[in-house]
């Protein structure tokens, strides 16, 4: 909810959200490409042949490659490096689907080449999102002793929660195949049985009236050969609300829902009602792969399934500004919709600027140093993709590296990276400033390589002002705050130092090139002009919260 008045009579309440995942920041990883941490569950020899799982290279220019195989990242490998990403500041980890994958590369659809799109001919179900069985763990992901269950516990014991990636509107691929292939177009029950087979037959040929394992499905075609779920049917929101269930039991901490916009949002009202009766407040977020505010807006209230969303429209913005062609700060003010925007709460949604199904940002290691800089001291919640800690496969689109295996020695060298200096002291900065989880913003400028602004959070016993100053530019830059500054002790959370303000003073501070300050004032908000214009925030809030 977002924030608003106490009661009469008592100090006023300055907030953005008291959504307690929004004091979280996120790290998406494709599990199998981040480490393989036990070669025993590779499956090397599985459907030995054409269509073989394991390492299927797609070559690049210069001798460069992708790969459209299994390459061994698991459950392990994950686990094996939950400290390193606790001390870079991260919370969460988000991994992709865990469901049972076909056993085979798909033999329909279009050959790959370097770069393509949609092109699934010899791809394998490495990246989880083509479920056969939503209630069986994939056997590429356990170890012994480390099913989900023991996963998910052993990740909450190293303080990281566990965001998994789920699918509603598609199983596997589903016709093309030459012949027909195990698997694939099917779904079964959590007991093995056969539920519904596309048959190998194309969308329009199916026929749901008379022959009962079609019931599933849709007759059109939305993503390339995959099978296509039937809204409409509670057969299929029974079965996906079942085996959802049963991954929240044994502790996914919330939900990433693959492409949300191929339902309409009825069906994910009641998907979250019926999730919700079961475990009340419990965080979804939807991908809607859209720069359209309006378009994706609508799942974040209620009647759309009250979820946050990835922020594209904000992230088409960052992708901008901070990449190599470099922008102006002003660009990013609009899309933050502070006041009068389209979402329930845009302090909620997820922000991010890159991932698995769009090129990775394309910067210098400069680039990756602003972006981060904003993104953990901007409203929303943020989400870094696997490698961007270093700068990994920068620039590059799926099936051109994107989703390359990022692997152990890459993280035992990562220390040495500036950009991984640069993030973990902005996230560990984030983390201990509820400010900046959870405060409202107030923009004070957002012009050139230049960016200051407020985030303010009183509620409760939590009191906390933070004042934020980026520079992007390729020098250091000089700040004078006098505008709304209240009087007291100002900390520094970068390096701990300390300015004493007085009534109508100034706070001055030099922000290196592509740095970061930001000064902390651990009271309540007193200043009455600083309370002028948070107030409208505030009346905000009241307006999209109906309260």
């Amino acid at each position: 909810m977002l924030g608003g008045c106490a009661s009469r009579g008592v100090s006023r309440e300055y907030y953005g959200t008291t959504e307690p995942f929004a004091a979280e920041a996120v790290y998406f990883v494709v599990t199998d490409r981040f480490v393989n941490g036990d070669t025993g569950n590779d499956q090397r020899e599985q459907a030995a042949g054409r269509w073989h799982t394991f390492d299927r290279p797609i070559a690049g220019p210069d001798g460069e490659s992708d790969n459209i195989g299994y390459l061994g990242g698991d459950f392990r490998g994950v686990l094996d490096n939950a400290d390193y990403l606790k001390d870079l500041g991260f919370s969460a980890v988000w991994i992709t689907p865990i469901v049972d994958n076909p056993d085979e590369a798909f033999s329909g659809g279009d050959a790959p080449s370097w770069g393509s799109q949609w092109t699934d001919q010899g791809k394998t179900g490495y990246h989880g999102y083509w479920g056969v069985n939503f209630y069986r763990l994939d056997e590429h992901l356990p170890s012994p002793g480390l099913d989900f269950a023991g996963f998910t516990q052993a990740m909450h014991a190293r303080g990281l929660k566990v965001v998994l990636d789920i699918v509603a509107n598609h199983g596997s691929p589903a016709f093309g195949m030459d012949p027909p292939q195990p698997k694939f177009g099917r779904v079964y029950c959590a007991d093995g049985t056969l539920l519904a087979d596309h048959q190998n037959l194309a969308p329009a040929q199916l026929d749901p009236v008379h022959e009962p394992l079609h019931r599933f499905y849709k007759r059109e075609v939305e993503l390339a050969q995959l099978s296509n779920f039937d809204e409409t049917s509670p057969e299929v929101m029974d079965y996906l609300v079942g085996a959802y269930l049963q991954w929240i039991e044994q502790g996914a901490d919330a939900f990433r829902i693959d492409t949300v916009s191929l339902m309409p949002p009825a069906f994910w009202k009641a998907f979250g009602e019926r999730i919700r009766a079961r475990h009340p407040g419990y965080f979804l977020f939807g991908e809607a792969f859209n720069y359209d505010p309006a378009a994706i807006a609508q799942y974040t209230w209620p009647d759309g399934g009250g979820m946050s969303v990835l922020d594209f429209p904000l992230k088409q913005g960052l992708a901008t500004v901070f990449g190599k062609t470099g922008g102006d700060y002003a660009a990013l003010a609009q899309a933050l919709f502070l006041e009068g925007g389209p979402y329930r709460n845009p302090y909620e949604l997820m922000t991010f600027y890159d991932n698995h199904d769009m090129a990775r940002l394309d910067a210098d290691d400069a680039g990756f140093i602003d972006a981060h800089n904003f993104l953990f001291t901007a409203r929303g919640i943020p989400v870094i993709y696997y490698g961007s800690e270093v700068g990994f496969m920068r620039g590059r689109a799926e099936h051109a590296g994107n989703r390359n295996y990022f692997g152990q020695e890459r993280i035992a060298a990562a220390k040495s990276s500036t950009i991984y200096q640069n993030l973990r002291r902005i996230a560990r900065i984030r983390a201990a400033s509820p400010a900046l989880q959870r405060g409202l913003q107030l923009n004070l400028e957002l012009s050139g390589d230049r960016a200051a602004f407020y985030r303010v959070y009183q509620r409760g016993d939590a009191q906390q002002i933070a004042l934020v100053l980026l520079n992007k530019g390729n020098a250091a830059q000089a700040f004078r705050i006098t505008e709304l500054l209240q009087a007291g002790t100002w900390r520094s959370a970068v390096d701990g130092s300390e300015q004493r303000i007085g009534p109508q003073g100034m706070l001055s501070a030099e922000v290196p090139a592509h740095g970061v300050q930001v000064w902390l004032l651990d009271a309540p908000v007193s200043d009455a002009r600083l309370r002028l214009r948070l107030d409208p925030l505030v009346r905000e809030a009241r307006r999209t919260t109906g309260e």
